[in-house]
């Protein structure tokens, strides 16, 4: 039943218990019965609303053991015992925790909207991925021309504190709500750095996603494009007519440094943009059932290719970065990426609510598993903090050196 029939459906028994009880005469306070049949409505949705949440896992989720447990176990653990959604959502939140998998989440009605407007290329905060290792919140990656960006966050920089309180404990949701807030106003983090700590007052702003930069490199022959993010709607537009517009170089450059990730399809069909033929990923479900996706024939651009990747290149970019190696398209030069082979979908539940599942994991062209482990460049080059305060850049240095190999 959709949302709209279910809060249909309890309106109308709302009105109809009402109307019966003043007219038996077994009630001398209406206003009693109205609040108790309220209770018992908001009660029965919350039971709904988990007995949803945990049947969507049942059925789609990658590990068939469900992290050996016994799944079922859960099914009716709360049943009578939930007062409201307040209540599910709480309870979800702990069964699915119990599968020990940082990137299935129940995901509330704000962060349901959130991931809309991330789609949709809008948001609002100061334009951080944010991530949970080891009890850590780190920073995953900032997104070009954003107040983060420009304050000088960086990938694996510890938040130890969001105005003043401990992140210890505290989840990746509440963090992020602390974090993002109305345009004008200040967040300060307090950042560990390696030995480095680091205090960030930070103005947050409405941050408009853009997914595909270019600039001039120094080399006029050569092409640079940086994807920031696969998660836009937009992205392969971008990406498409970045391609063209460099087409009369003779060599490109790849950057998908700091970028976390964001849908499937647009990372296979970035892969199909710059290949002509070969496998692009493997995708694995809970029965081990292997499903491969390929390149079509035909390229928007041929030319040589180098990758740039680094410890913020996750997920999406690493089905990119894995596609292009494995496939001898591209000569990756950084460091390790970040190690997510898993591939998660967001299913809508009701009361505007969701939760994002994995369901299933990737093996690059040459079945590799890359999920915790990275894809180690062909060229290793380190990129210090020295290097970033000093406005240097090593890694996009030495793959324009690589690739002047190539021309003429």
């Amino acid at each position: 039943m959709s949302r709209r029939g279910i809060f249909t459906f309890l309106g109308l028994l709302w009105l109809s218990t009402i109307l019966l009880s003043g007219c038996n005469g077994q009630s001398s306070n209406p206003a009693s019965v109205f609040v108790s049949t309220l209770q018992s409505d908001q009660a029965q949705l919350a039971d709904q609303l988990y007995e949803e949440a945990w049947r969507t896992v049942q059925e789609e989720y990658v590990d068939g053991t469900f992290n050996g447990q016994d799944w079922a176990s859960w099914r009716y653990r709360y049943r009578g015992k939930l007062r409201d959604v307040q209540d599910a959502y709480v309870a979800i939140g702990t069964m699915v925790a119990s599968l020990n998998d940082e990137y299935t989440r129940f995901l509330q009605p704000r962060d349901m909207s959130e991931q809309s407007m991330s789609i949709d290329s809008r948001l609002y905060g100061v334009g951080i991925q944010i991530s949970k290792r080891d009890n850590k919140l780190l920073v995953l990656a900032t997104i070009d021309d954003t107040p983060a960006q420009r304050a000088g966050l960086m990938p694996k920089d510890q938040i130890t504190h969001i105005n003043g309180k401990e992140t210890a404990g505290m989840s990746v949701e509440d963090a992020a709500d602390q974090i993002r807030g109305e345009k004008g106003t200040f967040v300060t983090l307090s950042i560990k750095r390696g030995k480095a700590e680091l205090s960030k007052r930070i103005q947050r702003d409405e941050i408009k996603i853009k997914s595909v930069f270019t600039k001039p490199l120094n080399d006029p022959r050569i092409g640079y494009l940086r994807l920031s993010s696969f998660i836009s709607e937009t992205m392969l537009d971008e990406m498409k007519e970045a391609l063209q517009q460099l087409s009369s170089k003779q060599a490109l450059v790849l950057d998908l440094r700091g970028n976390y990730g964001g849908l499937f399809s647009n990372a296979v069909e970035a892969a199909d943009m710059l290949m002509d033929q070969g496998k692009i990923v493997f995708i694995v479900n809970r029965e081990h059932d292997r499903r491969s996706f390929e390149a079509h024939p035909g390229t928007i651009n041929a030319k040589p290719l180098v990758v740039l990747i680094d410890g913020g290149s996750a997920s999406a970019s690493e089905i990119l970065a894995g596609a292009l190696k494995d496939n001898h398209r591209a000569t990756l030069i950084g460091s390790q990426s970040f190690g997510k082979g898993l591939v998660q979908k967001v299913n809508p539940l009701m009361n505007n609510s969701g939760i994002n599942i994995t369901i299933s994991k990737y093996l690059t062209p040459n079945g590799t598993d890359i999920n915790k482990k990275g894809i180690e460049p062909d060229i290793k080059v380190p990129f210090t903090e020295a290097d970033y305060l000093a406005q240097r850049d090593p890694q996009l240095d030495r793959a324009v050196q690589y690739l002047r190999g190539f021309l003429n």
